[in-house]
């Protein structure tokens, strides 16, 4: 009797890692495309096309990791900011400027006529992304894959915070995707490579909290050449680079901490990383040291795998822009 029972818990217990092994197979993976597709290897595809179109226009860097960023943190990983329509999330005012649909759109049309079916959307959005920061100095990571594309998008799902946002709220919205307050400075790290726009800075310049002075915690200097771009009663919205180093917009590297450390940050959020207590000891550790790309990489990775759908959730869209239309069988 004890034996069979020994027996019984044996293949109960080897039944559960049979399940859990399962659920592995439907997790993201790096290669995961590798085999699928021929001889064809899908990475390589994305990344012509990135290159193509990166030394056409370098700022698709930031434009990548924004879309990355965008899509990520409303359903999760799933593409759903590509889809379009009425009231899709692209039509939400957090996404109007949002670029690099182009970019999506051009590798999945490569990728589908030589491998229709197979490949979706999100895990192209990773890809090229992780391509872009390669090609903007960051450094190169192995992506996971796997992903599948989902089957909502709604402007009212969008709930991204503004340029106005606090170091407090931001670490909140980070950490109900399950990133933490430094996977949240390190991926701002981003800003290196990224612009703003005048109107979500000029309150930082002129009239900072009704006192009718700039923020005090700007550099002075730095406030002065901001004026010129922003001019007080200007309606021309112009474009600011978040880092004002002379290369700063063109290279992805820790010079964003640099300039936080001597009050150089330009969107409130940046500047307050630096000085509250609960970043400040990260943002100063990554300004001098040298492992910001690798620090990089693994925060973006961790990012790449939040609410993915794998498995037979949601679908593989055909055309990264629609969900795939219902079978007529």
């Amino acid at each position: 009797m004890k034996a069979k029972a020994a027996l019984v818990i044996a293949f109960s217990f080897v039944f559960i890692l049979a399940n859990f092994a399962g659920l592995c197979l439907c997790a993201l993976q790096e290669g995961f495309y590798r085999g699928k597709c021929g001889v064809a290897d899908v990475e390589l595809i994305v990344a012509g096309v990135v290159t193509t179109r990166f030394f056409m226009d370098p700022t698709i860097v930031a434009a990548l990791l924004r879309l990355q960023f965008h899509d990520c943190f409303v359903n999760g990983c799933d593409a759903s900011i590509l889809i379009d329509g009425s009231n899709s999330e692209k039509t939400a005012q957090q996404n109007h400027r949002l670029r690099g649909y182009d970019i999506i759109d051009e590798a999945k049309a490569i990728v589908e006529k030589v491998c229709p079916g197979v490949v979706s959307c999100a895990d192209l959005i990773a890809i090229a992304t992780r391509d872009a920061v390669f090609l903007g100095g960051g450094g190169r990571y192995n992506v996971q894959t796997g992903r599948r594309d989902g089957l909502v998008s709604l402007a009212q799902n969008v709930s991204l915070l503004g340029p106005l946002a606090s170091v407090s709220e931001s670490i909140k919205l980070f950490a109900k995707k399950g990133l933490s307050a430094t996977d949240m400075v390190i991926l701002l790290g981003a800003h290196s490579v990224g612009v703003t726009r005048c109107s979500s800075i000029k309150h930082r310049l002129y009239n900072y909290k009704e006192t009718g002075k700039p923020d005090p915690t700007i550099d002075p200097f730095l406030a002065n050449l901001l004026r010129s771009i922003c001019a007080q009663n200007s309606s021309v919205d112009n474009i600011v680079n978040l880092d004002q180093m002379p290369l700063g917009p063109l290279i992805l590297d820790n010079s964003y901490y640099k300039q936080l450390m001597v009050n150089r940050g330009i969107l409130q959020i940046d500047q307050e990383l630096a000085t509250k207590p609960c970043t400040r000891k990260v943002v100063r550790k990554l300004a001098t040291s040298f492992d910001f790309p690798a620090q990089f990489h693994a925060a973006m990775v961790k990012l790449g795998a939040t609410e993915v759908l794998t498995g037979k959730q949601g679908e593989v869209r055909r055309h990264c822009r629609a969900r795939n239309k219902p079978s007529s069988s």
